[in-house]
């Protein structure tokens, strides 16, 4: 106190024309005179106290009073007094001639080095400050017209912390990381997509490993049977290509599933594309056969069918593979499909998904898809009436109706869902569609080779044929 006196006194600058004094007196612990001294010499009374003489060993100082006059020296007291008391355990300043400058600032850096002794005898630094610290995790908010140690504590906002205590700024996370829960350090982002060990993903990928089972035990089934009427009838070879494409289309699935990557998000699309043609092309082709073979029944119609032999069956279905084979090419070097980091969803999710790259090509990969299938469900419908000795034109048309409906409704489906849920929309187009022509296709099939084996003669299948 007695430096700090000094160096007040010596520099000019914080009190001009201000000399400032002391009196240091022992009031032996009882706070009751030191109280009254204090209120004393803040009203001016120049009133004197008798101190016991006794004290114990044990002194403690409870009080200061300060007393300053301009030109102490010169005798001329102020006729305000200045006054320093402890009390409640703050140490606190009264002037009664509003501020004088500088003087409360240097108190501020002085306060910390100074103890005071309360009612239960502890010695802790006084408090110059009206606010709490700011823990981490929250930042400096300045109390406006208040003094610059008045400030609210403010929790720092989503994506942004602080990890000081009385930070005036919170700080944001870097791209991949996001604000813990108490804003006090950076974790990083949860990942998202399409994952092989969720429910959803599980699911689906039993799904597709069901749909692949069941493919390979009816092509199964129809090599077993093969020289069996039922599978001779409906054009064998077209029906084992149409199996193969058909566990192609189950298997594109799994492309789907999992954490998109270059090669993934390149291949999903292109093998979906030349799978479902592959699979549609084998029916359009068998649909056209079956109205071959009925002109060909008929008299002079004999020469319709060498034009849809099997060379030409199998070429026509290499050709229309073909096309879709072109539109992905040109979709992939043009645009390439790629995977992204998209943080639009969810500010503290990162959503792995694959871009398409060119909404144009995939938009010709579905059209052409779409056309095949409109133009296999037109002919099969012309066909419907036909003889069921010839064809399964009924079967056909009932197969493509629930095809089209499936990726009808997949369009708005996919195009409204976010990140994983799109991939999940499309696997379940794909699935969808994918069983329905299995079980629409080869379903009454397996029935009747299974089932029903009297009904799998050439008799009973010429007398369906005169009865329809």
């Amino acid at each position: 106190m007695a430096f700090a006196i000094d160096e007040i006194n010596r520099n000019s600058n914080l009190l001009p024309n201000v000399t400032l004094g002391y009196s240091l007196n022992d009031n032996c612990v009882n706070l009751g005179i030191g109280f009254r001294s204090a209120l004393s010499l803040a009203s001016g009374q120049d009133e004197h106290f008798i101190l016991d003489k006794t004290c114990v060993v044990r002194q403690n100082v409870t009080g200061l009073q300060w007393m300053a006059s301009e030109a102490w020296t010169a005798g001329t007291p102020l006729q305000t007094p200045h006054l320093m008391p402890y009390l409640s355990g703050t140490l606190g300043i009264a002037i009664r001639r509003g501020e004088i400058p500088g003087f409360r600032d240097f108190l501020l850096r002085i306060s910390p080095d100074i103890q005071h002794n309360n009612r239960y005898g502890n010695n802790v630094p006084p408090r110059s400050v009206c606010s709490e610290s700011c823990p981490p995790g929250t930042r400096m908010a300045r109390k406006k017209g208040q003094p610059e140690c008045c400030f609210d504590c403010i929790p720092c906002s989503e994506g942004k912390i602080s990890n000081n205590t009385d930070s005036m700024e919170c700080t944001s996370c870097p791209e991949d990381f996001w604000s813990s829960p108490q804003r006090d350090h950076c974790v990083p982002k949860k990942i998202e997509f399409l994952s092989y060990q969720e429910p959803l993903g599980i699911f689906l990928t039993a799904t597709t490993l069901l749909g692949t089972l069941i493919c390979a035990v009816v092509l199964g089934i129809s090599i077993y049977h093969r020289s069996t009427p039922i599978i001779r009838a409906n054009n064998s070879e077209l029906s084992f290509q149409l199996l193969i494409s058909l566990k192609l289309c189950f298997l594109c699935s799994l492309l789907f599933i999992g954490r998109p990557r270059r090669w993934t998000c390149q291949l999903r699309h292109a093998a979906f594309g030349i799978s479902f043609v592959l699979c549609v092309s084998c029916i359009l082709v068998k649909t056209v056969v079956v109205l071959a073979v009925f002109k060909a029944s008929k008299p002079g119609g004999g020469g319709s069918l060498k034009w849809f032999g099997a060379v030409q069956q199998r070429g026509t279905v290499m050709v229309l593979t073909s096309i879709q084979a072109a539109i992905c090419t040109a979709w992939l070097v043009s645009a390439s499909p790629a995977p992204h980091k998209n943080t639009q969803y969810h500010n503290d999710k990162i959503v792995y998904e694959c871009v398409v790259g060119s909404t144009v090509g995939f938009a010709v990969l579905l059209g052409y898809i779409g056309l095949l299938a409109i133009l296999s469900f037109l002919l099969a419908f012309m066909a419907r009436n036909l003889p069921d000795s010839f064809n399964e034109a009924k079967l056909i048309t009932f197969s493509m109706l629930i095809f089209c409906a499936v990726w009808v409704a997949f369009v708005p489906a996919y195009i409204s869902s976010p990140g994983k849920y799109a991939d999940a929309v499309e696997v379940f187009a794909i699935l969808a569609s994918s069983f329905g022509l299995l079980v629409a296709l080869f379903g009454p099939k397996c029935y009747i080779i299974l089932l029903r084996p009297e009904r799998n003669t050439k008799k009973a299948i010429m007398a369906r044929g005169i009865e329809s």
